[in-house]
């Protein structure tokens, strides 16, 4: 071997996968995953929606004009004159509406003879952010505060969809991570006091999980949720229904972490640090949890589209959020009648969010499952 060659070893072994760590490995194997790193930016800007709800939505989810009760979506323009010869980058056109003498309905058709300017960062209705900021600014509007912007149309009441299902989003999302944070913690202990004990404490535990899983998902989330009184606070029914799913989703996870357990209660770093006098519960978060720390976070990643989807069941079905809580469960409830169907279709485009969050949610966590053993390949 040359002495140049001698010189470059060392940058080589360290460059190298074999002295990488355990989170490099996994980032490295989660970069080649192309699916789940598009996934990964996606759920990104859907919690970015969730966090700036106020000012991404054109107007509050309660804002309503009765004048445009099941208005159709409008579709942005771009470069057009509006009738005094005014150009206008982005706009949409109005509506001219006609009562139908027969049905008694109103019937909505664009007009393009009516331009309505459209602008970012435009002023509108004031808002509290976050309940620390009072604002006006939304990050996309009509330039004339007032005028019908309806990007995917209006329902019932005349009230704004789009705005709707972007604020529906906070609490959707919320409730999908709120409830894994609270199963994540049930599932760590419950599986790791299982794993580590053994014996009838791990008798018991199990039993418990076969007994929760061998009961219909559907029924027992209608009977616990119908528990909750009608007359309850919204934010109050909102902490139930949190607590529900926590409380039924938490057993795979202690499956998983109890099978993990099992394995490496006979390490010799977790026999020494039994020797060394640490404790049951300091063994279990300081030593071996982090040990499958990957693993966890896969595991999570998986579990937050059954949250997400189990909320929009229990709201669909009418026994889970209520108004004016507004989650895409809540809104996909309106869209549950035959006018909805026949007459105004886009009332259930909050159904798209869900379909476009789970999928992204599953490839991120399907990503992340194949990262979490960086030696296979």
């Amino acid at each position: 071997m040359t002495d140049q060659a001698i010189a470059l070893q060392p940058e080589l072994i360290q460059n190298s996968d074999a002295v990488a760590g355990q989170w490099k490995l996994i980032w490295r194997r989660f970069c080649r995953h192309r699916l789940a790193l598009a996934a990964g930016v996606v759920i990104f800007l859907i919690y970015l929606v969730a966090i700036f709800a106020e000012v991404l939505a054109p107007v509050s989810s309660q804002t309503y004009d009765s004048r445009y009760t099941y208005a159709p979506p409008q579709q942005l323009r771009f470069a057009g004159y509006d009738a005094a010869g005014g150009f206008h980058p982005l706009y949409v056109n109005g509506y001219t509406m006609k009562v139908d003498p027969i049905a008694l309905s109103r019937n909505y058709a664009p007009d393009p003879a009516i331009v309505i300017p459209v602008g970012f960062f435009v002023k509108g209705e004031p808002y509290r952010l976050w309940g620390l900021f009072d604002l006006n600014r939304h990050f996309i509007g009509p330039t004339e505060m007032g005028k019908p912007f309806y990007l995917f149309g209006a329902d019932r009441l005349g009230r704004d969809v789009f705005s709707r299902t972007v604020h529906g989003t906070r609490v959707s999302m919320s409730v999908g991570l709120i409830g894994v944070a609270i199963s994540l913690v049930l599932g760590i202990i419950l599986g790791g006091i299982s794993g580590l004990y053994g014996g009838w404490v791990d008798d018991v535990i199990q039993r418990s999980i076969e007994l929760i899983n061998s009961i219909p998902t559907i029924p027992l989330w209608m009977g616990l949720a119908a528990a909750v009184p009608i007359s309850a606070d919204p934010i109050l029914v909102y902490l139930w229904i949190t607590v529900i799913l926590s409380l039924i989703g938490w057993t795979d996870l202690a499956r998983v972490v109890r099978g993990r357990f099992l394995s490496l209660k006979t390490e010799d770093f977790v026999i020494a640090a039994g020797l060394d006098g640490c404790s049951h519960m300091r063994i279990i978060w300081r030593h071996m949890v982090p040990s499958f720390m990957s693993h966890i976070i896969a595991s999570v990643t998986l579990a937050i589209p059954t949250m997400i989807l189990a909320e929009t069941a229990l709201s669909f079905l009418g026994i889970g959020l209520r108004p004016p809580v507004v989650s895409w469960g809540v809104l996909l409830q309106e869209a549950q009648n035959i006018l909805a169907v026949s007459s105004a279709p886009w009332l259930f485009l909050p159904g798209l969010a869900v379909i476009v969050t789970v999928l992204a949610l599953n490839f991120l966590g399907d990503g992340l499952r194949d990262a979490a053993d960086p030696y296979e390949y």
